[in-house]
């Protein structure tokens, strides 16, 4: 099985005709992903080539749903205008919607956190600023690599895109039922505890991989929900062990404040839930080989 995306998931590309969308929606098209449409108010009722496929775009959201069944979207629409692309997902109950976009303002991705929880989390978000979604061999909802890993029984979560795609390749004999990189900002739609929740309940994911970074509390929260509610064994990896004190790193929201936010914090916090924390990307790879061999 795999979580929130399968071979049945139907997908439309906010922004399919720009040249990001364009480009990536050929990748999802070629690695099996079911694109049944694409949105641009501009270009409505036409046709947008996505390699070999003329693919119809839709003027909103609720027309391309009610037109082709989607229950996903997934966007690729410049910052200045995500805002107001998610809260038309949103508002059009989309299942899911995969926010690809970089540098949205706080504030805009604040707004539409607020907006689908006011309006009953009918529309689950991923990321903004990540590398989205992907359930090998069934579908591919962003812009991870569909080569780099097939399927298998470990699930993946991290804060990091490129982390993630290291992980999947160094993990690529085991494979993965769903790998997901939800974004490192500090306002965020899916969680690291929302993974892992989802993880614990899919049968045929036998073991987690969560990825973190210095800054924020996110980690010790996830560390928190693994003890007392995951039955798997989980291993983890936190980026940041060598940043300078009271450095902000990389992602936005990689902001430490003392001790708080560390990654020795983090990983303390993780050992003391059960979690194997490595020291680098690869330990934590050999530590999972070693947790599934195990089995």
């Amino acid at each position: 099985m795999s979580i929130f995306l399968n071979e049945n998931s139907k997908v439309i590309v906010q922004g399919i005709t720009g040249g990001e969308g364009t480009k990536h929606a050929t990748k999802m098209l070629a690695s099996g992903t079911n694109i049944v449409g694409g949105v641009n108010a501009r270009k409505a009722g036409t046709t947008h080539t996505v390699g070999d496929t003329d693919v119809t775009v839709y003027g909103t959201v609720e027309e391309a749903m009610k037109e082709t069944g989607a229950d996903v979207s997934v966007l690729f629409v410049p910052p200045k205008f995500a805002k107001d692309a998610v809260i038309e997902a949103v508002d059009a109950q989309i299942g899911l919607a995969v926010v690809i976009t970089e540098g949205i303002p706080v504030h805009d991705s604040a707004y539409f956190w607020a907006h689908a929880s006011a309006k009953g989390n009918k529309t689950r978000i991923i990321g903004p600023n990540c590398p989205g979604i992907i359930s090998p061999g069934k579908s591919n909802a962003g812009i991870i690599p569909a080569n780099i890993a097939g399927p298998g029984k470990i699930g993946l979560v991290s804060k990091s895109g490129t982390l993630t795609y290291q992980m999947m390749y160094e993990l690529r004999e085991i494979g993965f039922s769903t790998a997901i990189g939800i974004g490192g900002d500090p306002v965020i739609g899916t969680t690291h505890i929302d993974a892992l929740e989802a993880f614990e309940a899919d049968p045929e994911t036998e073991a987690i991989v969560m990825i973190g970074e210095i800054g924020g509390d996110a980690e010790e929260r996830a560390a928190d929900f693994i003890k007392a509610n995951v039955t798997k064994p989980v291993a983890g990896y936190v980026a940041g062990f060598t940043a300078p004190e009271g450095k902000t790193m990389g992602h936005a929201g990689a902001i430490v404040s003392g001790s708080a936010g560390t990654a020795q914090a983090k990983k303390e916090a993780l050992e003391a839930a059960g979690v194997k924390v490595g020291k680098t990307p690869s330990e934590t790879a050999a530590l999972m080989k070693e947790i599934v061999g195990s089995k």
